[in-house]
């Protein structure tokens, strides 16, 4: 005869097992998500440079853009939420590759499906645009928008917009302020 305690044992564990066998069932049923589950980009693109400037001996331009973006596409029963962001990127001689986060936002699965569509027009940076030194002026830069997959269970896994409809603008040679 078993005791109270072997039989707890053993319905405890077993039922661990079971929640194990289902997490990994659950991640393997995402294998491709990432492919098939992404934002519909409508646009992503510079409104207005408000200002470049020499700021404490680096460059710093400060924009805004306007962004379309439909993320109900990238939700299916195993994202919790996902974390979107705008990155500028640009070459110097210095650094080949220069990606800077200018704006994010974080979207839960339990949001409406209306605020899961970003259609915002002239959205001004939460973070300003600054390199390292003062190279700035006269770079191409580039707008594409990221993000992250969080899911219940599995994987972290990122995404990005397509390179070839990211939008591109370039900086004056010389520095400008445009009053806010």
């Amino acid at each position: 005869m078993h005791t109270v305690w072997v039989r707890l044992n053993a319905v405890v564990f077993f039922g661990l097992s079971a929640l194990l066998g289902f997490s990994v069932l659950a991640a393997i049923s995402k294998i491709g998500h990432a492919n098939r589950h992404v934002p519909l980009v409508h646009t992503l693109k510079l409104k207005k440079l408000k200002s470049l400037k020499s700021h404490g001996g680096v460059d710093r331009a400060l924009l805004n853009f306007d962004l379309h973006v439909d993320l109900n596409p990238a939700f299916h029963w195993n994202i919790k939420q996902l974390f979107v962001y705008v990155v500028a990127s640009y070459k110097t001689d210095k650094n080949k590759n220069n990606q800077i986060v200018l704006w994010d936002k974080i979207v839960e699965a339990t949001d409406s499906p209306e605020s899961k569509i970003i259609k915002q027009d002239s959205i001004f940076v939460k973070y300003a645009l600054v390199d390292q030194g003062a190279d700035l002026r006269g770079r191409d830069v580039k707008l594409q928008i990221m993000w992250d997959h969080m899911p219940l269970t599995g994987l972290l896994y990122m995404g990005e917009q397509d390179k070839n409809a990211v939008s591109s603008f370039t900086l004056p040679y010389d520095y400008t302020s445009a009053g806010r």
